[in-house]
């Protein structure tokens, strides 16, 4: 009886100490993941991780969804992610390729468009050749939020994907300096966003506090879980953009644009007189050609929707009074000549009734005729000497 209590006593002793060295064991491999999350930042590593181009094609958009069950879709902000899953990095150039980048905003990543009506899509389907028989194959790098700064971070990424032009798609609303660190995509890259200012000596303040930096228990897997989860949701909605093309929500009404306005001759803070030298960021512009090093870059003032309704006279449209626009187009226009630099006006080039839901998104028709427009000006400024 004594051998037995004995035995038994050795048992749960045993047993106890069995689970308390698994507990400690764990609460220790859970502390050194953290570490170690916290000391390499893993998830940039982890974006480059992608089933697309290999198990699935590549996107032929950067992601973005609003609406995720819907459009199949999400917003990471790991810009490896966004590259490893995008068309563009498929593999290596073809010989007879001449890879053009499209940046700018969601007028050029295509809202409400599918991916065959969007700017690039429409351009890569008009056939187009250089002189020298390479065929042009655009590619969608617009992203959603009008904001320089996002772009040339955008291009600064491509450019390791060996480009022959970019077509930068510009308007005013994307200009002004305050709106640099506008773009949540930026806002939660403020390393990259900070290399931009510094290696090109940009007027921006590099410390705003719209820039997102990390407390040490964000950089956690805990404080992490949201970044990873995206990854791999991205990865899941593969299955779905392989079987079914559709990477973002298409609802069968929208509100339109509106045509009648407030009589408001503002522009964001801004009312007239306004020198347009002192508020628009053209080291911004002027950093995006640096990026380029050399590589002919094409500056679009994309179209913008005018209206006829109540107080068009006083603004063409929801976003731009017409004083700040028009002075706007003059800056544009000496900028340009100034800087000798390849410039496309077409801003009143779309009739009205091509616009959609803002002033910015067009229909498949508008689209298709700024892409037969701009292939054209490609394929001169590619055999531009």
């Amino acid at each position: 009886m004594t051998v037995e209590n004995s035995a038994t006593t050795d048992v749960g002793t045993t047993s106890r100490r069995f689970v308390r060295n698994v507990l400690w064991k764990a609460l220790l491999l859970f502390v050194l993941l953290n570490l170690f999350f916290m000391s390499v930042d893993i998830v940039p590593w982890l974006g480059k991780v992608s089933a697309y181009n290999s198990i699935f094609p590549g996107r032929v958009r950067l992601p973005f969804g609003e609406v995720p069950e819907r459009a199949f879709n999400l917003s990471p902000f790991s810009l490896e992610a966004m590259f490893a899953s995008h068309e563009l990095a498929a593999g290596s150039k073809a010989e007879d390729e001449y890879r053009v980048l499209v940046i700018g905003d969601s007028s050029v990543w295509g809202f409400l468009l599918r991916p065959e009506d969007t700017l690039t899509g429409r351009i890569n389907s008009g056939g187009y050749e250089t002189r020298d028989g390479r065929r042009v194959r655009a590619y969608n790098l617009g992203y959603p939020t009008t904001c320089l700064l996002k772009d040339v971070m955008l291009l600064d990424e491509a450019m390791r994907y060996d480009p022959d032009m970019v077509v930068w798609l510009v308007t005013l609303e994307a200009m002004p300096v305050g709106k640099q660190f506008a773009s949540a995509l930026l806002q939660h890259n403020p390393d990259r966003a900070r290399d931009l200012i510094e290696r090109y000596d940009l007027d921006l303040d590099p410390q705003d506090d719209r820039l997102v930096d990390l407390e040490w228990w964000q950089r956690t897997i805990w404080g992490q879980r949201r970044d990873v989860a995206d990854l791999v949701r991205l990865q899941m909605y593969g299955v779905v953009w392989a079987a079914t093309g559709v990477d973002q929500d298409y609802p069968e009404d929208y509100a339109l644009r509106k045509s009648d306005l407030e009589d408001d001759e503002s522009f964001i803070q801004f009312m007239p007189p306004q020198d347009m030298d002192e508020i628009l960021a053209m080291d911004v512009l002027e950093a995006g050609l640096s990026v380029a090093d050399g590589l002919p870059v094409m500056f679009v003032n994309q179209p913008i929707f005018v209206s006829d309704g109540e107080n068009s006279d006083v603004r063409y449209n929801f976003n731009y009074p017409r004083w700040a626009y028009d002075d706007y187009l003059v800056w544009f226009e000496k900028q340009c000549t100034e800087q000798a630099w390849a410039c496309v006006d077409v801003w009143d080039f779309v009739e009205p009734a091509e616009f959609t839901n803002t002033a910015f998104h067009m229909t498949p028709k508008g689209t298709a005729l700024l892409a037969s427009y701009l292939g054209d000006a490609i394929l001169e400024l590619a055999g531009s000497p």
